[in-house]
C-alpha cells in the first residue's frame, strides 16, 4: 500500500515531461543557485574534498535512494540466458577480430595465445569480484556504485571518470574496427572509406561510417532493452558460425611451421600485447550493469557472468592459435588479420564469411555496449557526479535515453577522429585501473563494517592492503624495467605474499555474503590486484601519459562541479523513513537488508 505522499510524488512526476530542458534538471543543487552560492562553495573546496574523501554510500542509498532520483523504474526484463547471450554479444568484436593481428604482428608473434591466456585468467579474477557485488547490489551503477560504497565518494568518482571514458573509448575503437572490416569485405584498399585529412598523424582519418554504425544500434538500444537482447542473441548465434568456421577451418588448413619462432620478442611481449587484448575481455561488465533489469540477480548474474566469461575464454584462446597456425606472424594484416589469413591459404572466399562474422559480432558489442554504458552513465547522475538530467528513465521505454544520447554523441565524435591504436591502448589503462581498485573493495567489503569494526582491525586492514599494493607495483615495475631479472622479484612477491598472508590470518571476515561470494578470499581478490597492476605496468609509456592527462581533465571537473553537486546532495536534509533504514542497515554488519533485494519476482 503506498502512502498519500508517494502517491502524490508519482502524480507530480506523471504531470512532468521527460523531454525537459531548465537549469534545475541540470544543476538543482544548491551549490549552483547562483553565482554566490558557487562562489562560497568554491570556497569551501578543501573543507568539502575531505568529507567526500571520508564519504561513503551503503546497500540501501545505492538500491533505494539513488533509484527513485530516475522517477521512473527499468524494467525487469532479464534472465541468465538473456545475460549469457549479453556477455557474448558484448565480447566478441573488436578485441579478437582486429587486435589479435595487430598484437601477434608487433608484440607477441605466436603466442599471442598466451596473451589471451594471461588476460583471460586476470579477467576471470575481476569477474568473481564484480560477481559478488553484483548480487549483493544489484544496480545499474555496477563498479561505480560498488566502489561508492566501499572506497568512499572521491574514490568512486575517480572510477566513474574512468568508466565514462572506458565506454566512449571503446565504443569508438569498435566502430572504427567495423569500418576497416567493411572496407574490407568491399575489396576495397585500407582506410579508402575514411576521409584523409591533413591533420596529426592517428587522427588524420575521419570515419562517417563508424559514426552511423554508433547512432543505428544506439537507437535500438532506446527503444527497448528486452527486443534488444533478442537482436543481440540472434544475431550472436548466428555469429557463433563464422566463430566454429575460423576455428575448424583454421586447424585444417594450419601449418605448425608457422608457430616458429613461438616467441619472437620474448616474454615481455606476451604481456605487452596482453595489457591491449584485455579490451576484449571488459565487455562482462556490462552484466552487472543490467542487474537492475535481471529478475533474479542471485541466481542470474553468477550463471551470466561466469558462463560467458569461460565460453569466452576458450573461444579466444583457439582462435588466436588458428590464426598464428594459418599464417606467420611477420605476415598479418594488422587491419583484417583473419580475412587474409585465409586467403594466404588459398580461400579467398572465406573472407567474405569472416568478414560478415567480425561485423555482426562488432555490431553486437555496440549494441550491447550502448544498454550496459547508458546504466552506468545512468547511475552516476542519480549521485550527481553529473547533472541528474542523465539519470532520467523514460516512462515508456523503461529505458535511459538521455544517458545514451550523452554516450553516443561523444563516442561518435571520438571515432570520427580516432584512431583504432591510440582507442585500445588507453581504455586497457583505464579498465585494468577499475578491475584492481573492485579488488581492493571486496577486501574492504569483507573485512571492515562501518562502525562494527575495531579501530586496530581497520588499521590493520590499510596496512595489509597498502603491502599488497606496493608490492604488486613494485613486481610490474621491475619487469618493465629489467624484464630478463630476478632478484626484484625475491623481494616483491614474497611481500605480496605476507601482505594477503596477514589479512587471511590476523583479520576475521566480518561480511558473509549470503547468496554468492569470491571464494577463496582473501587470496584470489589479492591475485586480481596484483596481476591487474602487472598489465598495467606492461602497457607502454603513451598510454599513460594519456591516462594521467584524461584523469587530471576529470580531477578539474570534479573540483569546480562533481565535488560541489555530491556535497549538496550528501547534506541535504533527509526523511525521518530514509534515516532509519540506513540506520538499520549500518547496525547490522551482515547486511540484512540484502535479503530483500536478493532476488525479484
Amino acid at each position: 500500500m503506498k502512502s498519500s505522499n508517494e502517491e502524490s510524488a508519482n502524480d507530480q512526476v506523471g504531470e512532468r515531461s521527460y523531454w525537459r530542458w531548465s537549469k534545475q534538471d541540470f544543476f538543482p543543487e544548491e551549490s549552483f543557485k547562483n553565482w554566490g552560492t558557487y562562489r562560497s562553495a568554491l570556497s569551501q573546496t578543501c573543507f568539502r574534498l575531505k568529507d567526500r574523501i571520508k564519504g561513503r554510500s551503503n546497500d540501501v542509498a545505492e538500491l533505494q535512494e539513488l533509484r527513485k532520483r530516475s522517477e521512473n523504474d527499468m524494467k525487469r526484463c532479464l534472465n541468465w540466458w538473456d545475460l549469457i547471450w549479453v556477455g557474448l554479444g558484448g565480447h566478441i568484436g573488436a578485441g579478437i577480430f582486429v587486435l589479435t593481428g595487430q598484437q601477434a604482428h608487433t608484440h607477441a608473434g605466436p603466442a599471442i595465445v598466451l596473451s589471451y591466456v594471461a588476460a583471460g585468467a586476470s579477467a576471470m579474477l575481476s569477474v568473481f569480484c564484480y560477481t559478488e557485488f553484483a548480487v549483493e547490489i544489484p544496480v545499474a551503477g555496477g563498479s561505480f556504485a560498488y566502489l561508492r560504497v566501499e572506497l568512499g565518494d572521491f574514490v568512486a568518482f575517480i572510477a566513474a571518470g574512468n568508466i565514462l571514458l572506458e565506454t566512449v573509448v571503446g565504443t569508438a575503437a569498435v566502430a572504427r574496427a567495423w569500418t576497416s572490416y567493411f572496407t574490407n569485405l568491399l575489396n576495397r584498399p585500407s582506410d579508402s572509406l575514411r576521409i584523409h585529412t591533413s591533420l596529426q598523424n592517428d587522427y588524420n582519418l575521419l570515419d562517417p561510417i563508424a559514426v552511423a554504425v554508433i547512432v543505428i544500434t544506439a537507437i535500438i538500444a532506446m527503444i527497448s532493452t528486452k527486443q534488444a537482447s533478442r537482436i543481440n542473441w540472434i544475431a550472436s548465434a548466428i555469429n557463433t558460425v563464422a566463430i566454429l568456421f575460423i576455428i575448424i577451418a583454421g586447424f585444417v588448413h594450419a601449418d605448425p611451421s608457422n608457430l616458429t619462432p613461438f616467441l619472437p620478442y620474448g616474454a615481455k611481449g606476451i604481456f605487452q600485447a596482453a595489457a591491449v587484448v584485455y579490451f576484449g575481455y571488459t565487455g562482462f561488465d556490462t552484466i552487472s550493469n543490467m542487474a537492475e533489469e535481471v529478475k533474479n540477480p542471485s541466481k542470474d548474474i553468477p550463471i551470466g557472468l561466469l558462463g560467458s566469461m569461460s565460453i569466452i575464454t576458450v573461444t579466444y584462446c583457439l582462435m588466436a592459435l588458428a590464426l598464428s597456425m594459418l599464417q606467420k606472424y611477420n605476415e598479418l594484416d594488422e587491419n583484417a588479420a583473419y580475412s587474409v589469413a585465409f586467403e594466404s591459404v588459398g580461400m579467398r572466399w572465406a573472407k567474405y564469411l569472416v568478414d560478415l562474422g567480425a561485423l555482426k559480432g562488432m555490431t553486437t558489442v555496440l549494441l550491447i555496449g550502448a544498454l550496459g554504458q547508458a546504466r552506468y552513465t545512468t547511475h552516476i547522475a542519480r549521485a550527481h557526479m553529473i547533472p541528474p538530467w542523465f539519470a532520467l528513465v523514460h516512462p515508456k521505454t523503461g529505458t535511459p535515453i538521455n544517458a545514451t544520447l550523452l554516450i553516443t554523441i561523444t563516442s561518435a565524435l571520438v571515432a570520427f577522429f580516432s584512431s583504432l591504436g591510440i582507442l585500445a591502448s588507453l581504455l586497457s589503462v583505464s579498465t585494468l585501473f577499475i578491475f584492481a581498485m573492485m579488488a581492493v573493495a571486496v577486501l574492504v567489503r569483507r573485512y571492515y563494517v562501518r562502525d562494527k569494526t575495531p579501530q586496530q582491525n581497520l588499521s590493520k586492514l590499510g596496512a595489509f592492503l597498502l603491502i599488497i599494493l606496493a608490492s604488486s607495483i613494485g613486481t610490474s615495475a621491475y619487469w618493465g624495467l629489467n624484464p630478463n631479472g630476478w632478484i626484484g622479484y625475491c623481494i616483491t612477491i614474497p611481500l605480496w605474499f605476507l601482505g594477503t598472508l596477514g589479512i587471511y590470518k590476523f583479520l576475521p571476515q566480518q561480511r558473509t555474503p549470503k547468496a554468492w561470494g569470491v571464494p577463496l578470499v582473501p587470496w584470489l581478490p589479492s591475485l586480481s590486484i596484483a596481476t591487474n597492476i602487472f598489465l598495467m605496468g606492461s602497457s607502454g609509456s603513451a598510454a599513460f601519459l594519456r591516462f594521467a592527462i584524461c584523469t587530471a581533465v576529470m580531477l578539474v571537473y570534479y573540483l569546480l562541479f562533481g565535488l560541489h553537486a555530491t556535497y549538496d546532495m550528501a547534506h541535504q536534509p533527509q526523511e525521518p523513513e530514509a534515516k532509519l533504514q540506513q540506520a538499520d542497515n549500518e547496525d547490522d554488519g551482515k547486511s540484512n537488508t540484502r535479503d530483500a533485494h536478493v532476488s525479484f519476482p
